[in-house]
């Protein structure tokens, strides 16, 4: 699933404009070149089930589980304690300060390494080459068998929805994040991105 130099901390990639040090790329800031807030939301959601921290709740929102999420992911912790208040549909989530505020600071990330312009919004063209290379050297899984947890976030941030309906078809439904409540993700949708628990990793799929 990974090339070759890739670890823990994220995708190694030589797209940096001026500097000696390549960008590295975790889940969610990937997620949100790709596809927006919206995506990023949705692999912060899906990191958070893995672990057991949230699950789906009525009508399509999400909720906390009452474990403690273990993430060092600044979006991910923003995520669980919204969702600490009440349940929430993935949308309500980007009108919460704290989440704001995580997207916000990925997004200066991405516009200090040259992958985002900060006016007007858009990709570089350092970031869809970027895209392009990685959707070549990690295509859609056909299956979770065989994928870490770290795998299966990438595959979500870099193909979106389609990734969500073949590694999690059930939480994707439950937790609102396809059809009306989640909408799809996607580059098409989002031209201007940055704008009782379930215990084992895989009980709520």
């Amino acid at each position: 699933m990974r090339p070759a130099g890739t670890g823990a901390a994220g995708l190694t990639l030589g797209v940096t404009m001026d500097g000696p040090e390549p960008v590295r790329l975790n889940p969610h800031s990937l997620a949100l070149l790709r596809g927006g807030p919206l995506t990023a939301l949705k692999v912060a959601a899906l990191a958070l089930l893995i672990e057991g921290s949230a699950h789906p709740a009525r009508r399509g929102t999400l909720r906390t589980s009452g474990v403690a999420t273990r993430s060092g992911s600044p979006l991910e912790k923003a995520v669980h304690v919204s969702l600490h208040r009440r349940p929430a549909g993935i949308r309500d989530l980007l009108e919460q300060p704290r989440v704001r505020t995580s997207l916000a600071e990925l997004r200066a990330e991405l516009i200090a390494a040259g992958l985002l312009r900060g006016f007007p919004r858009g990709r570089t063209r350092a970031a869809r080459r970027t895209l392009d290379d990685l959707r070549a050297q990690l295509p859609l899984p056909g299956g979770r068998e065989g994928l870490s947890t770290e795998d299966i976030l990438y595959a979500v941030a870099l193909h979106g929805d389609e990734a969500l309906t073949v590694l999690a078809p059930r939480f994707a439904q439950d937790a609102g994040l396809l059809g009306r409540g989640g909408a799809a993700d996607g580059e098409r949708s989002s031209p201007n991105p940055g704008g009782g628990g379930h215990g084992a990793a895989g009980a709520a799929f």
